[in-house]
């Protein structure tokens, strides 16, 4: 009798548990159903069931250990074909957010300032339209921005130098307007990666960006013009700068690079002056240079790596001369 009342007991014990312990906050959950269901609930996310836990069960989604808060959201591949859904802005925790590949179409939704806890924004490779939004200038917590392979329009929000963590911008092969915003040499990050490239930007390089440090800089084919030699100089940081296909117009000469340069493309612009021995004095550091089709004179400096180079690197120029190309007269 004592035995099958013990067992009778275990028996209601055990009716009385929930099916299972879920960690995912509801409001999250719900969050990411209404996200499921604004995307015509995609194969993508197959994974999501209600009746499932989204921190342990669900694929595209992370969460804080302690916390249990989604943290973490990310999609690739995914042949969506819609917008991102303005409820991405109801998960008030997350600091990743990615959607790589995804096909997204329409504009990116000012809900997604609400995410005050974004450090990681990545909607690279998708079919977004619209202006680059001024409001990520909101989201005071971000140090990556990739909003490549899109097209985008309008100008370069000068809100987005008021990122204080940022340390790589990329906006590169859009359909971006306009000039390089002065207020990008407020950005102070010691390894500050800026990629342009592939847009229709116009003017001059404002000569304040000379104050950043830059270690990356890529603003290639665009139409811009002037001089750059200030974003050069010995106490730079600057590794990798492809200023190729503009129209770019200063002397070479006497410009001074940093240690750190490992690769150089000016190909394509109307650049004067001759090679400064500099360049030479990088030794194996520099790893790729492209003078080729601007309007150098004079001697090809023989130290370090400059006579290894192909000849296409220096082709198409005035009158340089010497190794790789014809001896000097």
């Amino acid at each position: 009798m004592v035995v099958a009342f013990h067992c009778f007991a275990f028996v209601l014990l055990s009716l009385s548990k929930p099916a299972f312990s879920e960690r995912c906050h509801p409001n999250d959950k719900n969050a990411l159903l209404k996200i499921k269901k604004d995307l015509n609930y995609p194969h993508h996310f197959i994974s999501w069931d209600a009746k499932t836990d989204c921190c342990t069960d669900w694929k595209a989604v992370g969460c804080d250990d302690k916390t249990h808060r989604v943290t973490q959201f990310y999609a690739a591949y995914a042949d969506l074909n819609l917008p991102i859904p303005a409820a991405i802005g109801d998960l008030p925790f997350l600091e990743y957010l990615k959607f790589h590949k995804s096909r997204l179409t329409g504009e990116i939704p000012e809900s997604i300032t609400k995410l005050s806890h974004l450090q990681f924004l990545d909607l690279r490779w998708n079919y977004l339209t619209g202006p680059v939004p001024s409001f990520l200038g909101k989201l005071k917590k971000l140090t990556y921005i990739g909003l490549s392979f899109n097209n985008l329009t309008g100008s370069i929000p000068a809100s987005l130098s008021e990122i204080p963590n940022l340390g790589r911008l990329r906006l590169d092969r859009n359909k971006i307007t306009g000039g390089i915003p002065e207020t990008f040499a407020d950005f102070r990050q010691q390894d500050f990666s800026l990629y342009l490239s592939h847009n229709q930007l116009t003017g001059n390089i404002p000569a304040k960006l000379g104050y950043a440090n830059f270690t990356w800089i890529d603003v290639s084919r665009n139409r811009l013009e002037g001089d750059v030699s200030f974003l050069f100089g010995k106490n730079k940081s600057l590794g990798v700068a492809d200023f190729s296909r503009n129209m770019l117009e200063f002397d070479l000469s006497e410009v001074e690079f940093p240690v750190s340069l490992t690769d150089l493309d000016l190909n394509h612009n109307r650049i004067t002056g001759s090679l400064p021995e500099g360049l030479a004095e990088l030794g194996s550091t520099l790893n790729s240079l492209n003078v080729s089709y601007n309007r150098l004179c004079g001697k090809i400096p023989a130290g370090g790596r400059l006579p290894d180079f192909d000849y296409t690197a220096y082709f198409h120029n005035r009158c340089l001369c010497g190794a790789p190309l014809q001896k000097c007269k």
